[in-house]
This record gives C-alpha cells, structure tokens and sequence, in this order.
C-alpha cells in the first residue's frame, strides 16, 4: 500500500501451472456426498478410534489394530467397518426421541495387510481403504397424507445403492455378515467384483443395542462408488414397440439375476430392449405325479419389449424372439412355459 500495487515487479511464476480436470467416468468424493444427500440421508463424521467389542460383534474381527496410548479407555482399537459408528449414531438419536433417521457416513477403515510397503501414503503392514457406510430406520418417507407410513426395508437401501451407482448395474447375492441377518443380508457385486454388503440388522445386535426396530445398513468400498459408467447416446426408436408376457415355471432356487442373465443372453439379434419381472406365483396345492420338477417350485411372469431400428416387427419376428427366450430359460435355468 505504501509502496504501489503498480510499483511491484510482475514476476511469473517459476513452477508451471497445469490443471487437472477429472475423467468423466470418475466423480469426487463430494459428489458422493451430494448424491448421498439426494437420497435422504445425512452425513456423520465419527472417531476412528472405536470400542473393541464393536470389531468382535461388528466385523467379526478378533485381531484389531490396537492403540498404544488411547484418548479414552472404550476407544481403544482402530475400526475396520463404518458400521459400528453408524449404530452409535443411531442409538444417540433414537436416546432422544428420532423416529426416522437415516445416516452416512464416508471414511477410512484400517486392516492388518502384509502385503503394503511403506510409502509416502501407506504405513508397511496396514491397509487403509475408503468406505462408504450407510443406515437406514424408520418410515420410508416423511409424514404425509397422500400414503400410509411405512417402514423402510432391504430393498428400499438396495435401490437407494442401485441409484446412487447408476448407471452402472449392480447385483447381488445372498451372503453371511457378522453385523447383518442370516437371512436379510446380501453381497454387492459391481462388474463381478465383490464391493461389499447390504442387509438388516443381525437381531442378536439389535436387542444387544436396545433399538426397537432394525435398521438395514450397507457398506462398499468408495473406489467402486467414485469410478462409474459414462451414460451412452442411443437414438430414440422410430417403430412402436411390441410388448409380450410369458410366464415360465423354475425351481424356488432360481433366483431374479439368473432369470435376467438367461433372458438376456438369448440370441434375439437385437430386438429385445427390456425385460421386467411382474409378477411371481407360488402354487399352495402339490403338483401332480409326473409333473416336471420346475412345476414343484414358483412361476415367474416377465414382460419383454421388443423393438427393431430399421422397421416395424412383423408377427413372425416376434414370436420367433420370444421363442428363442422361452427355448434359452428352458435351457439355462430349466424353465418350462406356463400355458
């Protein structure tokens, strides 16, 4: 000010400056963050020094990473699972009354790996991956009077990960989890690669944390959330499309994901553009004797559209794709046609 801001010399800089911009497959942190915050939840920032018995119950980890000097004796181990903070959080706000709570929290966890070198990031010995953990309890959606309340399950937290990783497809298969219901608790694949686990509260955690309800959690690794798929331009059909039921009967084995894969890999040259599951019916009365094994177990109604760029399907396109369908689920999954 003394001197002049047109007396300074114009000095450049002497590093160059190069801007950094993200791949579009990728997003930031912050985006999840944001994305998080679109679903509905709120997000927690929690020690990652936690109690010993949460790894025990928890995460089912009997060696932890323990502290040499701990800010407090219940915080005496480092957490290898986001969930045990997301339990806290919601047993704080339930304390005081929250019917409806639905949390996240994005973290770092810390494991025993022999395989880490020591590096300017890496400590030799220990992994520290970052996660994304999520809960979820309480009615879906606020009060209001155009719909009864209900309580949120299993399956709203699975389409919430489903939206939050679109469009990149997910599946999932049934799984074991300390923290999670036998029963109720399945693992998220993304591209074939497990990336972590969803489900409801194991009830023996459940009365162990005096909640009235079980909450369904869900934690995956952060890497398969930041890398997605770039959406793709398709042009918009010209010809009307063609909608047809069929209705097929499977074993109570078969589950939705392989009905979709025997679907889709049937050799439709293209005609096929959807395929939706509508209706699932198990028979109360045994079959008869002779009957095929498929007709002991559940029939499965879908719809599939088809379409074709180039003209209008004629009635034998269409009934030679769906005949290809039914003929490629008759031969992976053991479907027979219901008349």
């Amino acid at each position: 000010r003394m001197i002049g801001f047109h007396n300074l010399p114009q000095t450049p800089p002497q590093a160059p400056i190069t801007a950094k911009i993200r791949p579009e497959n990728q997003r930031s942190a912050f985006g999840v963050r944001r994305s998080m915050a679109s679903l509905g939840y709120q997000e927690t920032i929690n020690f990652s020094f936690v109690e010993a018995r949460w790894e025990h119950e928890l995460a089912g980890n009997s060696n932890p990473i323990k502290l040499l000097n701990p800010i407090a004796s219940q915080m005496s181990v480092m957490r290898s699972s986001l969930l045990g903070s997301l339990l806290q959080v919601l047993k704080f706000n339930q304390d005081r009354k929250a019917q409806r709570v639905r949390v996240f929290e994005l973290g770092r966890v810390f494991l025993r790996d022999a395989s880490v070198t020591s590096s300017d990031t890496t400590v030799q010995g220990f992994d520290q991956p970052m996660r994304l953990a999520g809960l979820a309890i309480g009615a879906v959606d606020e009060p209001e009077w155009g719909c009864k309340e209900r309580a949120v399950d299993f399956y709203d937290v699975k389409g919430d990960l489903q939206a939050l990783l679109a469009p990149t497809a997910l599946t999932f298969e049934p799984a074991q989890h300390p923290a999670m219901h036998p029963g109720r608790c399945a693992r998220v694949l993304c591209a074939g690669q497990a990336v972590g686990f969803v489900g409801e509260l194991h009830p023996k955690w459940r009365q162990s944390y005096d909640l009235a309800q079980a909450p369904v959690l869900f934690e995956i690794d952060l890497e398969a959330v930041l890398n997605r798929d770039v959406p793709q331009f398709a042009a918009v059909p010209r010809f009307q499309a063609v909608e047809r039921d069929i209705a097929v009967l499977v074993d109570e084995a078969i589950t939705h994901d392989a009905l979709m894969q025997a679907i889709w890999s049937a050799p439709c040259e293209g005609v096929l553009r959807n395929a939706v599951l509508f209706d699932i019916y198990r028979p109360k009365s045994a079959p008869p004797d002779g009957a095929p094994v498929a007709a002991s177990g559940k029939s499965m109604a879908v719809r599939l559209t088809l379409n074709a760029h180039d003209a209008a399907l004629t009635e034998q396109q269409i009934e030679a794709a769906v005949a290809v369908v039914v003929s490629n689920l008759a031969a992976k999954v053991g479907a027979v046609q219901r008349a």
